[in-house]
């Protein structure tokens, strides 16, 4: 499904406006990891093109992150946005991701440290622009599970390791320029391992 970019932003603010009204303190946070992606071709893709390798464009590409959000001693909420993008040989695909997300903590000890699961909810969008191809994007939505380690360093400072799956439905159509469709892309699934900074404020 085609969506546009306000329908992206207020997706995001729905997913935070009820929770908004409780008290916590403000956060931001940078995160870097490997995303891994179930992108899956379609047969008359794989005949027009003699099977294209667009399932390892940017499966294993180091993905870079900003998020805020608000957190409390039990949970948190925040948004996320990351932005992937790499090329094999003449394809080329970037996928930009905008995430709500739901975590609680579960404490291990005094020292600091938590474990931490959620859930999250978004939109994601895919985008091919190989050579002597059409430019086609796609906006769909994610949703998926989240769960890690973090631990506070001191009453501000907070370091994490984490793993994300995603289920989604963005899909993008190809075809050379100036000719007609030849084929399409699925993006199924997107998962992720990734380190994370926080910082609250």
């Amino acid at each position: 499904m085609k969506l546009n970019l306000n329908t992206l932003a207020l997706a995001t603010a729905l997913t935070f406006g009820a929770a908004s009204a409780q008290a916590a303190d403000n956060f931001a946070g940078l995160t870097w990891g490997k995303t891994d992606n179930n992108i899956q071709k379609s047969t008359a893709l794989n005949d027009a093109l003699d099977n294209p390798r667009y399932d390892k464009v940017i499966n294993g590409t180091g993905t870079w992150g900003v998020r805020a959000g608000q957190v409390a001693e039990d949970h948190r909420y925040y948004a996320t946005y990351e932005y992937i993008s790499d090329t094999d040989g003449a394809l080329k695909l970037r996928q930009q991701n905008l995430l709500g997300s739901y975590d609680l903590f579960f404490p291990l000890g005094e020292n600091g440290t938590q474990l931490f699961g959620g859930a999250t909810l978004g939109l994601v969008k895919l985008e091919q622009d190989g050579k002597g191809l059409k430019r086609d994007s796609d906006i769909g939505y994610a949703a998926g599970l989240q769960a890690g380690i973090l631990q506070n360093l001191n009453s501000n400072t907070s370091i994490e390791a984490g793993y994300r799956y995603l289920r989604t439905n963005a899909g993008t159509e190809v075809a050379p320029q100036g000719g007609s469709k030849v084929g399409s892309l699925d993006l199924h699934s997107t998962s992720q391992l990734y380190l994370g900074a926080n910082y609250k404020f």
